[in-house]
């Protein structure tokens, strides 16, 4: 395998299959094996540039301390950063220098952390080798099969006690997926359904010793059902892939991946199968941080037509502590075969958090559960499924596919449009990953930026990025909210770069129901030049998004016939919007939509923009780009509540 590895990193399908049949191991054996290494190879490598970088930076940094000694400048109010009147650009290059360092240490205290806890603490009695996410150079047979293959796995779990905890955990969610009162009650206020908990504690706390409750910890339960248009078995295979399931829901999963694989399951659809995953979720803003948490997940054919997916996460002393923050009790879904190609799913969600501050804007939605809940996930599930069925259909009305003459070309653009908004994504929210500096707007706004480079992603522009993010609270329903900001007859109002421009629609393609799910590209024509902008809308009951890049004319120009659009760069701009969790308010401005509920309160936007700030990967943050941003913001936002009457 590590001869093949040299020569291959990533085999096809067909090599991994013959060297499964020449080692004796299952296909999906040599498949983690693979990923495992490739994980290993990178890790060592930005750790080695870490510790390079980290050097450096400990001599820059006693650099500054003698400048910033020397200076003696005060602190801006405004922006953090020193200031001075003779040697601004000097105290700048301190400021982020030191910036750069904190960056820098970060990264590697998080990549240290992560490999103790996956490759680095061997449970005793057992050799680093017998894992299969070893360290490169203690590679032999015994290292391409399962660590539960030897009865305990990296965590020191013994394999019986995994079995019997998921086949718990899967009994309590069919119960829980499947009971009505008294165990869930429903609530008066909002429809929703609560979990009676003095129910729960009676029917299965004494039987599931996981049921522990922790001091300082707080319980969220929830569930929700939907139909959706979905093939049931393809719906199964992507739980069980990591990276398909973080595809599946790009604004809740920041970051997901299989860390070992206690049992593959029967038959191809992996029947019984149970992997040790983690996940990253997250909130569309920085101002929450995510989640980050470990657990066993389990798919079981329970009958002829249902398949169930479990997650449950069990107590391990020697995990990353910021990662049993979150421990998940059993949650999962059900997945009923219906007729005519649809899915019943429904959706359990129950999560134990250890309690930490929250600002004050997302507090009432993150503490109702309805941040993380069932409802959300559901929806989002819902969303992503229609925009497969959209992506892939031939038979789309000319309404709903207008500008574009190729099925090839409008395929082309959906991908595009996708990959924006997994861009947009994965660069706003509260990852450790991302070191976020806190600003001032000059509306007394809140703004977070941060600073990456690309070295080699071809999705996006090579360089040094800076990205910029802001929430507030609007008393405007969420959808009156979107439909103002997707509208192209009002882009004017609000956007300030194609202010003065005249916009308009060139394509429109829909991919969903709902006419707010729709990938458009705008023509902004100005007197000296036309700049296109690739937009992508996307809405469902729980949030919105509106994400957007200007493109080059003639890269899009061959997307719209149908070439390949992995290589065409974007960096994505937009907004996130979500209901503010208060859901008895009444909202002072309502919605055009008809099916609008009455009882919705106000909005949380958050805006984001992404600038390229310099084509070298060295460039630092500058005041200037400070400022420039700073008044992006704010002006964006005056000039939305300015538009929709709710300045004060």
């Amino acid at each position: 395998m590590e001869a093949l590895f040299k020569e291959s990193p990533h085999p096809d399908e067909n090599q991994r299959l013959q060297l499964s049949k020449q080692l004796g191991l299952h296909p999906r054996q040599v498949k983690f094996w693979f990923q495992n290494r490739r994980t290993q190879i990178k890790a060592i490598q930005e750790r080695h540039e870490n510790s390079v970088l980290k050097t450096e930076m400990d001599k820059l940094r006693d650099e500054n301390k003698v400048l910033r000694e020397t200076l003696k400048s005060p602190s801006c109010p405004n922006c953090g950063f020193t200031t001075t009147t003779t040697s601004g650009k000097e105290s700048i290059t301190a400021a982020t220098e030191e910036q750069r360092l904190r960056v820098e240490n970060a990264t590697l205290k998080t990549e240290v952390e992560k490999l103790r806890s996956i490759i680095g603490k061997s449970p005793h009695g057992t050799s680093p080798n017998t894992s299969s996410c070893s360290p490169p150079g203690n590679i032999n047979y015994q290292e391409n099969r399962s660590s539960f293959d030897f009865n305990t796995g990296i965590f020191g779990l013994e394999k019986s006690r995994v079995k019997d905890t998921v086949n718990i955990a899967l009994n309590e969610l069919i119960k829980m997926a499947t009971h009505r009162g008294p165990l869930w009650v429903p609530s008066y206020e909002t429809g929703r359904e609560i979990l009676n908990y003095d129910e729960y504690t009676k029917e299965f706390c004494n039987e599931n010793y996981y049921h522990k409750m922790q001091p300082n910890k707080s319980i969220e339960a929830s569930r929700d059902s939907a139909i959706i248009f979905v093939d049931l078995l393809w719906l199964v295979r992507s739980f069980m892939d990591a990276n398909r399931w973080q595809e599946l829901f790009p604004c809740l999963i920041s970051n997901a991946s299989t860390v070992d694989v206690i049992c593959n399951g029967e038959g191809e659809n992996g029947d019984g199968a149970i992997y040790l995953m983690f996940a990253e979720i997250q909130m569309l803003t920085p101002m929450v941080a995510t989640r980050e948490m470990y657990f066993f997940r389990h798919c079981k054919k329970v009958s002829t037509n249902q398949w169930a997916i479990v997650d449950v996460s069990i107590d391990v002393d020697n995990i990353d502590a910021s990662s049993q923050k979150c421990r998940k009790r059993p949650s999962g879904c059900i997945i009923e075969d219906k007729s005519n190609g649809h899915c019943k799913v429904t959706w359990m969600e129950h999560i134990e958090c250890q309690k930490i501050p929250i600002h004050s804007l997302y507090r009432p939605i993150v503490n109702t559960g309805l941040a993380f809940g069932a409802r959300h996930w559901i929806c989002t599930l819902q969303q992503q499924c229609e925009r497969l069925v959209f992506h892939v259909a031939t038979n789309v009305p000319v309404k709903d596919s207008s500008g574009v003459d190729t099925l090839a070309g409008r395929k082309s653009i959906l991908t595009l449009s996708q990959r924006m908004s997994w861009s947009f994504c994965r660069a706003i929210g509260g990852s450790r990953r991302i070191l976020w500096k806190k600003i001032v707007s000059k509306t007394g706004d809140d703004i977070r930026v941060s600073l990456r480079n690309n070295l080699n992603e071809q999705g996006e522009p090579l360089g040094t990025i800076l990205s910029a993010v802001s929430s507030v609270w609007l008393p405007l329903s969420h959808h009156a909210l979107f439909d103002f900001l997707r509208d192209e007859n009002r882009r004017n109002e609000w956007d300030i770069m194609s202010n003065g421009s005249t916009v308009q629609s060139t394509v429109n393609l829909a991919k969903g129901q709902d006419r707010g799910n729709a990938v458009t590209v705008m023509d902004m024509k100005a007197e000296v030049q036309s700049v296109w902008v690739l937009q992508d809308s996307c809405t469902n009951a729980y949030e919105s998004m509106v994400v957007y890049a200007p493109v080059d004319i003639k890269g899009m120009q061959s997307v719209m016939t149908g070439c390949d659009s992995s290589k065409i760069p974007v960096l994505p701009s937009g907004f996130a919007i979500i209901s503010d969790g208060i859901e008895s308010r009444p909202f002072v401005i309502t919605s055009t939509r008809h099916d609008e509920k009455s009882t919705d309160g106000g909005s949380l936007l958050t805006v984001a923009f992404q600038i390229l700030i310099s084509n070298s990967t060295s460039a630092e943050l500058s005041m200037d780009s400070v400022d420039s941003v700073n008044a992006l913001i704010s002006c964006t936002l005056q000039n939305i509540k300015r538009s929709l009457h709710c300045e004060d």
